[in-house]
């Protein structure tokens, strides 16, 4: 929540209007403050910060557009509302695509006004976490619920579907837990080599096989009086699964090629985007390891069913690709925003993040318009404004990371000819990888998650899938 009233700086040159529009928002518990143009609208922001303005278009001198490209050289992120007659609807659209928040027309009734407000400011940052965006109260209930599991040592399983934050609410965990001092530790099971899993994991002494030429602590040594997380814990191999379960068990590991026993202070976190239960009926993940993992779950749902938090995630994500850039973070206009509310999001905050990224390298001027989101499976009318080369590679990131997204709503997956195409580019990768995932991810140039979710519709389709 903000730290003081919401003030509302409202630009009229109509004296009884304007104050009309002040008691208003006094009466509503706004702190409201009038200008009678845009070079007094200026002034006053010099003096004071605002968090929204509101202002007519037909000013003299400086009128509500000139007062909008001011704004937005100087406050970039501050909400204008332009006020319009319905004669001149389309000055307030083109303001729209100079970066105006929304537009009123005028006349319109206090009560209006008064609804439409919150939906303009931005979004209140929570309270949970500097790093968190949890606006809708689905996602504030799972972040509410990760801070109070991390009282306990208990064993938490982070569930959800690739790409909605998993890492976060372990995070979230740590940082609230007695072992917040020491470093987190992270191991993602499904991006190491079978081979190689159990001795990052477990450690090994000098010697202990081909290439050991010095000792090295494992994952579980490096967590001492920390928390693991054991990331994609699905993907682990079934003879693994059982010595993890032993150590998790006696709080004890010995490095490979030692009999030395050292003893473990350490909280486990797992997450899958798999469905666990269906995995120990299939055989593919024992029973008394799930058990011993999952004392506590913690499921995270999907974007789309939690939408309050997309515009406020897009303006986050937007900010970091500006600073990592360098730039100034530019405004999300209402039709954009509008967008982004409507997209299903299959891939979650990850795809998300990579919309916005595209946003950042297309937008022109100081805002981020709807011509400037280039969504990974575009329709005709979206992808008619996009450049060819951006164009062509949407369609190929939609092909290599398509989603399956949910059957009410009445999507349909890629065609025949494009699954079969997918399905022999996947099998030689394998097939020339000797069964590894790892080469084969790196050779289709997609990540080891896509790669595994990919695998997994091919086993339940039936085809036989070398290595796996």
């Amino acid at each position: 929540m903000n730290s003081h009233p919401t003030r509302i700086l409202i630009v009229e040159d109509d004296h009884a209007l304007r104050e009309a529009l002040l008691d208003t928002a006094s009466l509503a518990g706004f702190e409201a403050t009038g200008a009678s143009d845009g070079s007094a609208a200026l002034a006053v922001l010099d003096d004071a910060q605002f968090d929204l303005v509101i202002s007519d278009i037909q000013m003299e001198p400086m009128d509500g557009h000139a007062l909008l490209r001011e704004i937005r050289s100087r406050y970039r992120d501050l909400p204008v509302v332009l006020m319009t007659a319905y004669e001149s609807i389309q000055s307030a659209v083109s303001a729209l695509r100079d970066g105006a928040t929304d537009y009123l027309v005028k006349p319109f009734e206090a009560e209006v006004l008064v609804a439409r407000i919150d939906s303009w400011l931005p979004a209140a940052p929570t309270p949970l976490e500097d790093d968190v965006v949890a606006v809708d109260p689905v996602s504030r209930r799972v972040f509410e619920l990760a801070r109070r599991v991390a009282q306990s040592d208990a064993s938490v399983m982070i569930t959800g579907e690739s790409g909605v934050g998993k890492e976060i609410v372990f995070r979230t965990i740590h940082r609230h837990s007695q072992r917040a001092a020491q470093a987190p530790v992270a191991i993602n099971c499904a991006a190491i080599p079978d081979n190689m899993l159990e001795a990052v994991l477990f450690g090994y002494d000098k010697g202990a096989f081909t290439g050991a030429y010095k000792a090295s602590p494992g994952k579980f040594e490096q967590a001492q009086d920390s928390t693991l997380l054991l990331d994609e814990i699905s993907e682990m191999p079934l003879a693994l699964q059982a010595k993890l379960l032993r150590v998790l068990q006696e709080r004890q590991v010995e490095r490979l090629g030692s009999n030395k026993i050292i003893d473990l202070d350490v909280r486990i976190v797992a997450t899958t985007n798999r469905d666990l239960r269906r995995e120990v009926e299939a055989g593919r993940f024992r029973e008394d390891l799930y058990y011993r993992l999952n004392v506590m779950p913690i499921n995270v749902p999907p974007l789309r069913q939690r939408r309050e938090d997309i515009v406020p995630l897009a303006r986050a994500l937007l900010a970091r690709t500006a600073e990592r850039s360098h730039q100034s973070v530019p405004a999300i206009n209402a039709a954009a925003c509008a967008r982004l509310m409507e997209h299903h999001w299959p891939g979650n905050i990850r795809e998300l993040d990579n919309v916005m990224q595209r946003a950042m390298i297309l937008h022109q001027g100081d805002g981020i318009h709807l011509d400037d989101l280039v969504f990974e499976q575009m329709t005709p009318a979206v992808s008619a404004a996009v450049p060819a080369g951006i164009q062509a590679a949407s369609r190929e990131e939609a092909f290599l990371h398509e989603e399956d997204e949910d059957d009410e709503q009445g999507t349909e997956s890629l065609g025949g000819d494009l699954k079969d195409h997918e399905r022999r580019l996947i099998l030689t990768a394998l097939e020339e990888g000797r069964g590894s995932r790892k080469f084969a991810a790196e050779k289709l140039g997609i990540s080891p998650r896509t790669l595994r979710y990919k695998l997994a519709r091919l086993r339940d389709a039936g085809v036989a899938v070398p290595g796996v």
